[in-house]
């Protein structure tokens, strides 16, 4: 099954460990040659590049591939001097992702957190119209997630076609346009997460009432919940405690059209 992806989109790959998402991005980034059909990347067919396809996009492994005896900008002006063309200074790059006090710092002495964001920082400094990001947000704290998505996010709105690989449902659904269902090498499902959850696995309400002394809980459809006269009965006695939906996830989905988890 092939795919396109348009400029300025989120294409996200979901799949678990082991489905083949970064042998994907190894492809589509010009470090695997040896593979069957047609790749091409902003026109180039991927057999076929020059240095120029890298200066064209940016890339972004899970594990950072950074210097450790280098300081924070010993290592973007080490990796800028590849791109040789308008980059982004190391001191707005670093200040991106809270990082403008660790510049002189030097990276052995980074936790992995401060690592995945200069090494996400240093796929943006020569502004590339493509980003290619493997497991953008993998061992981060919420905190640092957020930051990474949000610049992901302000990419897009500049332009940028970004293409994501991922086993997390939620960043998926957060920030992809559309994502493809990706298990043992191969595209199983295509489509935008709201398409993908709409009209699979029922939504269905879970609530607990009081019925004497005790508690009790029920779980509805969400289209039978006007049948539903257990529901009605709690609700005319006030004996309603608790309520809330369920809606379908994209990991829901994966599960149903691959038969496979997503860990």
């Amino acid at each position: 099954m092939g795919f396109q992806v348009k400029r300025g989109e989120i294409f996200g790959f979901l799949g678990p460990s082991g489905a083949g998402k970064s042998t994907l991005q190894k492809i589509l980034t010009g470090v695997l040659t040896g593979y069957r059909g047609a790749v091409r990347v902003n026109g180039c067919e991927v057999r076929h590049r020059t240095a120029d396809f890298y200066r064209g996009i940016g890339v972004v492994f899970e594990f950072p591939g950074l210097y450790g005896k280098f300081t924070a900008m010993e290592n973007l002006s080490f990796f800028g001097s590849l791109h040789g063309k308008d980059l982004i200074p190391g001191e707005t790059l670093l200040e991106m992702v809270g990082l403008q006090r660790d510049g002189n710092r030097r990276v052995s002495e980074f936790s992995k957190g401060m690592k995945t964001r200069l090494n996400f920082v240093r796929a943006l400094m020569h502004r590339p119209g493509m980003l290619f990001l493997d497991e953008p947000t993998s061992g981060l704290d919420p905190s640092t997630a957020r930051q990474i998505k949000s610049i992901i996010q302000h990419q897009k709105e500049k332009g940028t076609t970004i293409i994501l690989t991922t086993h997390n449902m939620h960043d998926a659904g957060e920030l992809c346009d559309r994502v493809a269902f990706i298990v043992d090498g191969t595209i199983q499902a295509l489509d935008t997460p709201d398409n993908l959850t709409r009209g699979k696995t029922p939504s269905t309400v879970t609530y607990t009432y009081r019925q004497g002394e005790k508690e009790q809980q029920n779980t509805t459809p969400m289209a039978q919940l006007s049948e539903d006269t257990t529901l009605r009965r709690a609700i005319e006695d006030n004996g309603l405690t608790r309520i809330h939906s369920k809606e379908p996830t994209l990991e829901d989905v994966f599960v149903e059209v691959t038969g496979r988890a997503l860990r």
